[in-house]
This record gives structure tokens, C-alpha cells and sequence, in this order.
């Protein structure tokens, strides 16, 4: 077993799930940010990553979270799993109410403009997200919920 595989399955676990959503969420962004996209709070990257910075649809204040993204033809697509969780994560909120957002890839920051997909389109792209962030096909068995998917397209 490798240690991407480790990693991702120790992502799905409820353990790995609190840390997470407590730790890793505040602390990925900034690491990502400080070593240009090589680092995370598990070490290196074992799944392609981006920054995303979206403004609060309350706050107005730029929020900046960590997530697995699938590059694709210059689109960046990510997934609202929410560590397999029961509500949609804060930022697909966000991006519902304001679709212009940035992306921090490596060290090049990106405007983007984010449109959550039909159920035909992400029917259509789920296996190459699954494939490129396995943790993703656990976390759609351990919601009832609809997980979005948003397709990122940079300006």
C-alpha cells in the first residue's frame, strides 16, 4: 500500500475526518501557500490541490479553503464533499451567491469563474474525479445529500 493510499484512507475514517475538517482546513491553505502548492499537513501532495478564495455571502470577507481539484482543459473542476458530511461546505454556498472566485495552483494565482454542474454533466465527469481523488467515492456512500460539483473556469 502506498502512502497516498494510506492518506486517503485515512481521510474516510471518522478520525481522519475530525482532523480534517479541525486541523487540516485551517492549516493546508496556508502551508500550500507558503511552499507553492508542495506541501500539506499530511507532507507532500498525494492528490492535485488547489486554493480556493471565495467571498462570504454574509461576511463579505474573503474565505480561503484547501481542496482536491481535477485539471482539465484549462477548467479546474472541485467537489463540495464536506469530508462526506451531511451539510454542503460553507464556500459552495459562496460560490452559489458569487460564482467570481481565485484559485492559488502552485504559485500562479487564477480568476475564476465557478458553475455548479447539471446531474447529466457530473454524472459524466465523476469517475475521473474518483479516480483522481479516491476519497470522493467513499464520501458520496456517507451522505444523502446531492454533493455538488463545480466546474472552475479561469478567465
Amino acid at each position: 500500500m502506498s502512502y497516498r493510499d494510506i492518506v486517503n484512507r485515512f481521510s474516510t475514517t471518522p478520525f481522519g475526518r475530525w482532523i480534517g475538517s479541525r486541523l487540516a482546513a485551517r492549516l493546508d491553505p496556508i502551508l500550500y501557500k507558503l511552499s507553492n502548492g508542495r506541501l500539506t499537513s499530511v507532507g507532500p501532495q498525494v492528490i492535485p490541490q488547489l486554493v480556493l478564495t471565495t467571498v462570504g455571502r454574509r461576511s463579505g470577507r474573503e474565505r480561503a479553503v484547501q481542496l482536491g481539484c481535477l485539471h482539465d482543459d484549462g477548467d479546474y473542476f472541485v467537489v463540495a464533499s464536506n469530508w462526506g458530511g451531511q451539510r454542503h461546505p460553507g464556500w459552495s454556498y459562496n460560490l452559489d451567491a458569487n460564482p467570481e472566485a481565485t484559485i492559488l495552483v502552485g504559485a500562479e494565482v487564477l480568476k475564476v469563474t465557478a458553475e455548479r454542474l447539471s446531474t447529466v454533466e457530473k454524472e459524466a465527469i465523476w469517475p475521473r474525479l474518483v479516480a483522481n481523488v479516491p476519497q470522493y467515492g467513499r464520501y458520496v456512500k456517507m451522505t444523502d445529500r446531492d454533493i455538488k460539483v463545480y466546474r472552475l473556469r479561469t478567465a
